[in-house]
């Protein structure tokens, strides 16, 4: 198994326990994806995407179609997508993924999160290429051998696919989303869920409670109803 698995099993034993959280989340990527594609989710690949997303968090129907309709609204904010890059304590990482209407109240609250817990907040790009930026998939097992999947998604981007007790999983770099997504498509396989992440290069392990002292910066940033996703170096337990 490769980084991806070991990444992916790593970040499932925690984080994004909330399942209001997980709404505001597809809530604002369905506004995200409408603003730019339009309402339609058959002409707009990106909607489509946070539709399949949406269904996998057992998300209610009624409130897609809610944030749809609200989402064509040209009163309706939209959110701009911001990363901000700094440091935990005891050398770790952090990459912060945010979707804000208001970027003047999420840098001070981000950079406030760093002060209060020992951190430092850096500037853009120091710590990005720590981390590879990559797209994945979730699709059923039935009827699909995941190394012959590999083997015939290579062309379209895919670097690895791997099986698990939720489906069959296919990481790519970032770019090959959209060949990906137009393939399974096309072979009229069901994507249950989509998405991006970023990998960390290179991981630190640390002492119990050095884990404790960037756990709680962690903490705080991920309940920032701006964040949508924390990345970071530390290793997981």
């Amino acid at each position: 198994m490769g980084r991806a698995f070991e990444f992916r099993k790593g970040r499932k034993m925690k984080r994004w326990a909330a399942m209001a959280k997980a709404f505001t989340r597809i809530g604002k990527d369905i506004v995200m994806a409408v603003k730019e594609g339009g309402p339609n989710p058959e002409a707009n690949a990106r909607l489509r995407a946070v539709i399949q997303n949406a269904k996998s968090a057992n998300m209610p129907k009624e409130n897609v179609e809610r944030a749809i309709k609200k989402a064509t609204d040209k009163d309706t904010a939209n959110y701009k997508e911001v990363l901000f890059e700094g440091y935990a304590p005891h050398g770790i990482a952090i990459l912060i993924e945010t979707a804000t209407d208001n970027n003047n109240r999420t840098v001070a609250n981000i950079r406030s999160y760093f002060n209060k817990c020992n951190g430092t907040m850096g500037t853009q790009g120091s710590v990005e290429f720590m981390f590879d930026h990559t797209c994945n998939f979730r699709i059923p097992k039935e009827g699909l051998d995941p190394e012959e999947l590999e083997l015939e998604l290579i062309d379209f981007g895919a670097e690895e696919v791997f099986e698990d007790e939720d489906g069959i999983h296919i990481y790519a770099p970032f770019g090959s989303f959209g060949a990906i997504q137009k393939e399974l498509e096309n072979r009229s396989i069901d994507i249950l869920s989509s998405g991006f992440e970023r990998i960390p290069q290179v991981t630190k392990e640390l002492s119990e409670a050095q884990v404790a002292d960037v756990e709680k910066l962690l903490e705080k940033i991920e309940e920032d109803d701006d964040v949508m996703n924390v990345y970071h170096t530390m290793q997981e337990a």
